[in-house]
């Protein structure tokens, strides 16, 4: 049993992910959540307002499916095959989170100055939620799909708009955790 709370090893998560990619390829349909979420979008009735959500969500409906799997795969992995775990940081890493001000550097994977609902509550929290949703939503819109559509779809069809979109989210996570996110915190 404490083989299945283990993260599953590159080469069998891996060539899943190259099946995955292959069939829908095969199959003439893309990958991103940013598809998904755009159906459940047009699903709510978002296209009376907005021109981009006004589409035939009906030839889309297989996205649900991405999106009810992500959400009970995450509730799975989280209550049911997580097993607590020590993380094995830099001390260089440690040292610098906590002059940040987190505490248990390591202990989780998901800090409670984050995570929290205190954190999330807080007007600190509330303000991060809402202007980084709104930039993401923006840079999703504007780069043409997000992470997991342009970096797992668009390299895996060899698509160059897509490898200069992954390319600029590597540059903007560089300079969101070396430049921003110690003004944050």
């Amino acid at each position: 049993m404490d083989y299945i709370l283990q993260p599953w090893p590159w080469y069998v998560s891996g060539p899943l992910i190259a099946i995955v990619m292959f069939l829908l390829l095969y199959f003439g349909k893309t990958f991103g959540m940013s598809s998904n979420l755009r159906t459940l979008c047009a699903i709510g009735g978002a296209g009376k307002k907005v021109p981009f959500f006004n589409f035939n969500w009906r030839e889309q409906k297989w996205n649900l499916v991405v999106v009810i799997g992500t959400v009970i795969g995450g509730f799975i992995a989280h209550f049911l095959l997580s097993a607590p775990t020590n993380i094995d940081l830099n001390p260089d890493t440690v040292a610098k989170l906590n002059e940040l001000g987190f505490d248990n550097v390591g202990k989780s994977l998901l800090p409670q100055e984050l995570f929290s609902w205190d954190a999330v509550f807080s007007i600190k929290g509330l303000a991060i939620l809402i202007i980084g949703g709104f930039l993401v939503g923006f840079g999703t819109r504007y780069a043409g799909g997000c992470t997991s559509g342009h970096a797992i779809t668009g390299l895996s069809s060899l698509q160059l708009p897509s490898l200069i979109a992954v390319i600029g989210f590597f540059i903007g996570g560089l300079i969101m955790v070396h430049l921003l996110f110690p003004l944050i915190f």
